[in-house]
């Protein structure tokens, strides 16, 4: 795995090391994937190994591209790695920037891709136990407002997709 993720430092895109980033909170890229069956999100509890926010509820997927990856290629390489799943195409919804504590001494200061990639009936998900402890489908409303009603149950970064910019990232898909 690569440990170097590429972030922002004195204003230049650079390679630096991840747990180095996070420690700074230095800004750097992500992307992140919600995979879709209508209004339903199919959601990962992340691995207890996990460096930060270890059993916290998240969306689909999410990393770090390497050095020279594409958000894309990165989207889909993540599904397979994850979830054990090929053969989506995300589309890209939307790129947001927050910045959060997630815990540890560690920081999320993220410029993110996010993807939404449409589930297929015979798709099947195996997640890597070394990356996801447990995956579920849920309505995409219920889960903003259950995300709203127990934050401590999810990642920083969901708290903060749904309670700030889920129009923006599924306002075309659902219909709003």
């Amino acid at each position: 795995m690569n440990d170097l993720i590429p972030a922002w430092v004195q204003g230049v895109l650079t390679p630096v090391e991840k747990m180095s980033v996070h420690q700074q909170g230095l800004k750097h890229k992500a992307v992140s994937v919600f995979v879709l069956d209508g209004e339903r999100a199919l959601i990962q509890r992340r691995a207890a190994g996990k460096y930060h926010s270890a059993g916290l509820w998240a969306n689909s997927c999410c990393t770090h591209p390497a050095w020279g990856e594409k958000s894309v290629d990165c989207a889909v390489r993540r599904l397979r790695e994850e979830l054990g799943i090929t053969g989506l195409y995300p589309a890209f919804a939307d790129r947001i920037e927050y910045r959060a504590d997630v815990g540890e001494g560690m920081i999320e200061h993220e410029v993110v891709d996010i993807f939404l990639a449409y589930a297929r009936p015979e798709m099947t998900v195996t997640p890597n136990p070394d990356e996801v402890s447990d995956v579920r489908w849920v309505n995409i409303y219920d889960l903003a407002a259950e995300v709203a009603r127990h934050p401590e149950h999810y990642t920083k970064w969901l708290e903060i997709y749904l309670s700030h910019h889920m129009d923006r990232i599924f306002g075309a898909t659902l219909g709003n």
